[in-house]
């Protein structure tokens, strides 16, 4: 279970203090499905990075099974992220001049998998998100829809068991949403956790439940 309990986070701007997120209480059962909603600028991406391990809260208490994640040292951190949660970005952030197949081995190969086993499962990743004929292509001759499914297979490399998807149906067309959403639809089916930032009102449908972010405070 993820819990956030009373977390703030403040920036300062142009000397003048931010609030980002106000008193956030908030729990994701295992298996959840959740959309955050809201407009731009209310603290969503802020959120989620928080929930990931990514970004220190101003104040209050963010758990992962009960443990405090920012009680951890940045190498405990980055290994609780590593072994538990894939993150999902709408920029993609896949490597250029790397091929598909290269960019999904990335995870598999910091986490010390041999080359052999690299390949295979990043070979299989791909075909499952039907880019078997593609995997030897760069990011630049790839269209968009395909680069998120690259994105996406690169997500899965380490099994993650907890998803945060920000944005991930924000520069697809409308067919190309719909598969993105069905595929974190199948991936909740099978027992992940999904807490997915988005616009898309059609992407947002497809959770279990929704929140909505407001000038860094939630709303049922």
């Amino acid at each position: 279970m993820l819990k956030l309990e009373a977390v703030n986070k403040s920036y300062n701007h142009s000397r003048e203090p931010v609030t980002a997120l106000h008193d956030v209480t908030l729990e994701v059962p295992q298996g959840d499905f959740l959309s955050i909603v809201g407009p731009s600028g209310s603290g969503k991406s802020t959120l989620l990075l928080i929930l990931g391990g990514m970004l220190s809260p101003s104040g209050g208490r963010v758990l992962l099974d009960d443990r405090p994640i920012y009680s951890l040292t940045p190498d405990e951190r980055a290994r609780v992220r590593r072994e538990n949660i894939g993150f999902v970005f709408q920029t993609f952030n896949l490597v250029p001049y790397l091929s598909a197949l290269e960019n999904v081995q990335i995870p598999l190969f910091l986490d010390g998998a041999d080359e052999a086993v690299q390949k295979e499962k990043a070979s299989a990743l791909l075909e499952r998100v039907g880019l078997a004929e593609r995997m030897d292509h760069k990011p630049s001759e790839l269209s968009v829809g395909q680069q998120q499914r690259v994105a996406l297979a690169r997500m899965l490399a380490n099994d993650p068991r907890i998803i945060l998807a920000d944005e991930p149906t924000g520069n697809l067309d409308p067919a190309m949403t719909r598969e993105i959403v069905q595929f974190l639809v199948e991936m909740n089916r099978e027992g992940r956790t999904i807490v997915m930032v988005t616009h898309t009102p059609e992407a947002a449908k497809s959770a279990k439940r929704t929140l909505r972010l407001e000038e860094g405070v939630v709303y049922e």
